[in-house]
């Protein structure tokens, strides 16, 4: 649920000695932005900090499908006149090099172009439900084998591409398949292409019907077409890339969300500009610029002066925020949850039936035996529940993340807490870390190198600095690998990558789909496969049967905490700092990524 904080319960939360050196670094250093975006129009100051109160209807309402139904149909509602002016600035740590086709746009690209000119099927709902966006409705078969989808026939593409239809649908996400960066690049082909038997057949122009080939969870089709996030996936014209050539269209693409872009200077910024009589929101504001500054304190800045609206922000910058005349923040609880992947661990074989290259038990957390029964499987075990005990959660919740979170022990189970197993937990005990390398054959430690990916989350490099040094106080030497997440990524594909990052998703809609990165077909990885979790994990993304899945769910991950395969840190929420040319009173139009700001389309002038 959305909170909204007034500025004592905000601060309340900061420790005040770091409150203190923060805003005292901050002013004596100044900021380092040499080239600044031109501030949007001023509005009346406020000093509240509102709640949000209601959703954007998305063409019909909540349409969740938790078992084999007919999805409710989605009203058409006529696009309000509405005259935009002014730009809107957001400051974000890293976009990377403009693309906007399926074939060749990667992370943090995803969650940018949904964010703006990108859009999807589905979008999701707070309890995790997926509604209604470009598809209107949607059904599925008794045995979960065959699923009718229908879209809008009112979608215009952006630069007279004409009508949205099925035959760009499926253009789009066969892309995604082939181009194989989309960290669900090989799911996306397995329910899109066919590649489990399956087959597409057009009903019309607006209507398909899939068959996957094999049963399908319906959450784990959702989350690779829901819109927003950084699984998130776009249409794009099919004609416009047949016409220029997917290369050439990827510069200047065409999709169907309310901004389309305008200009980019990759690195620098996107500028995006409104689409007048858009299908869901004409945007209130003219344009809408995405500006590209690593450094906190130049973001900070750029808000200050008010050359940017609002922007990516660490959570200790809040009192710097809050001295703003007439900004606010908004709060959304469960924005993100932030993990630890282990790599190296690729046990078993590879995809094509091969041992992995990259397996290297001299790695302390790697065994160079795959039997959990063996000493020295035990021994990679002690290794991996040191480092996880050494670490003290609370404290990072405590202070990088000034209160505004909570603990997490297992990946990719924020919202989803009630239902986990009591006992996964790794409680806080660096004395008792220091014995398990001992009786595991490291008395004097070890050298591991650790990698944030960097995606855009609050404290996200901070808390990987933290684990770095809670790590070198019970004698692991740790090599903190700081590059932008696209250096990085190709290496966690190809399982090459030996060492741990510390890497920030979204909310699942349910915790199997964070356990298919352990599998080898994923074109993503954690780092971490074997033989027990390929088997296990691969039936339970067929089993249909919810109350099966729920115990099959726990038992993997129960085999996880066991074998300490990865582990969580904490789940965070999400702070949007808000100008005073903005109108705070907005709320997203999906809810599977409120780490930062979105709906801009909504935003009105203060």
């Amino acid at each position: 649920m959305p909170e909204s904080r007034s500025r004592s319960q905000i601060i309340r939360h900061l420790p005040k000695a770091v409150v203190l050196l923060f805003v005292a670094l901050l002013f004596a250093c100044g900021s380092s932005a040499t080239a600044t975006p031109v501030s949007s129009s001023s509005g009346p100051l406020a000093t509240s900090v509102p709640r949000p109160t209601s959703v954007p209807s998305v063409a019909g309402g909540v349409t969740p499908t938790p078992i084999p139904t007919a999805a409710v149909q989605a009203t058409k509602a006529p696009a309000p006149a509405v005259k935009f002016s002014g730009t809107i600035n957001y400051g974000v740590k890293e976009t990377g090099v403009f693309e906007g086709h399926p074939r060749f746009i990667s992370s943090p690209r995803y969650q940018y172009m949904a964010l703006t000119a990108g859009e999807s099927m589905v979008t999701i709902m707070e309890d995790f439900s997926p509604a209604p966006f470009l598809a209107v409705s949607w059904s599925i078969s008794d045995d979960f084998l065959v699923w009718t989808w229908k879209i809008r026939d009112d979608v215009e593409f952006h630069k007279g591409y004409g009508l949205l239809t099925i035959d760009d649908v499926l253009y789009s996400f066969k892309e995604y398949h082939d181009g194989a960066l989309n960290a669900r690049a090989g799911i996306i082909g397995d329910y899109w292409v066919g590649n489990k038997g399956g087959s597409q057949t057009v009903i019309d122009d607006f209507t398909v019907e899939v068959n996957t080939g094999e049963p399908w969870i319906p959450a784990r089709a959702f989350e690779f077409m829901r819109g927003l996030g950084g699984l998130s996936t776009s249409i794009v014209s099919k004609k416009q890339s047949e016409e220029l050539t997917p290369e050439v269209a990827s510069k200047d693409i065409a999709m169907t969300g309310p901004w389309e872009i305008d200009d980019f200077s990759s690195g620098e910024f996107w500028r995006f500009k409104a689409v007048q009589d858009h299908w869901r929101q004409t945007p209130f504001f003219e344009e809408f610029v995405l500006w590209t500054i690593p450094e906190e304190s130049a973001r900070v800045a750029g808000f200050q002066t008010g050359n940017l609206d609002t922007f990516q922000m660490s959570f200790d910058t809040l009192p710097t925020v809050d001295a703003v005349p007439g900004s606010k923040v908004v709060a959304w609880a469960n924005a993100g949850q932030a993990g630890l992947n282990i790599y190296g661990q690729t046990y078993g074989t590879d995809k094509d039936g091969n041992p992995y290259e990259a397996l290297d038990c001299s790695n302390a957390w790697v065994s160079c035996d795959e039997d959990p029964d063996s000493v020295e499987w035990a021994n990679a075990v002690k290794v991996k529940r040191a480092m996880s005990i050494a670490i003290d959660r609370q404290t990072i919740v405590d202070t990088l993340l000034s209160g505004f979170g909570n603990v997490l022990y297992m990946r990719d189970w924020m919202g989803h807490e009630a239902k986990a197993d009591p006992r996964w937990v790794f409680l806080y005990d660096p004395e008792a870390a220091k014995q398990l390398l001992v009786e595991a054959g490291y008395p004097n430690g070890f050298t591991i190198t650790l990698t944030p990916a960097i995606r855009g989350a609050p404290a996200e490099v901070e808390a990987c600095e933290a684990v770095a040094q809670y790590w070198e106080d019970i004698g692991i030497s740790v090599k903190i690998q700081n590059v932008p997440y696209a250096t990085i990524r190709p290496s966690l594909i190809t399982r090459q990558y030996q060492g741990v990052t510390c890497h920030t998703v979204g909310a699942r809609l349910n915790p199997i789909i964070g356990a298919s990165n352990y599998v080898k077909q994923s074109t993503f990885s954690y780092g971490t496969e074997h033989p027990w979790m390929e088997e296990h994990i691969s039936a339970a993304l067929l089993q249909v049967d919810p109350v099966k899945l729920e115990a099959q769910t726990k038992e993997i991950y129960g085999w996880m905490y066991d074998n300490v395969m990865a582990f969580a840190l904490y789940a965070f929420d999400g702070l949007w700092p808000i100008g005073p040319a903005l109108d705070p009173e907005w709320t997203p139009y999906g809810f599977s990524e409120v780490r930062t700001p979105s709906g801009f389309e909504y935003i009105k002038h203060r």
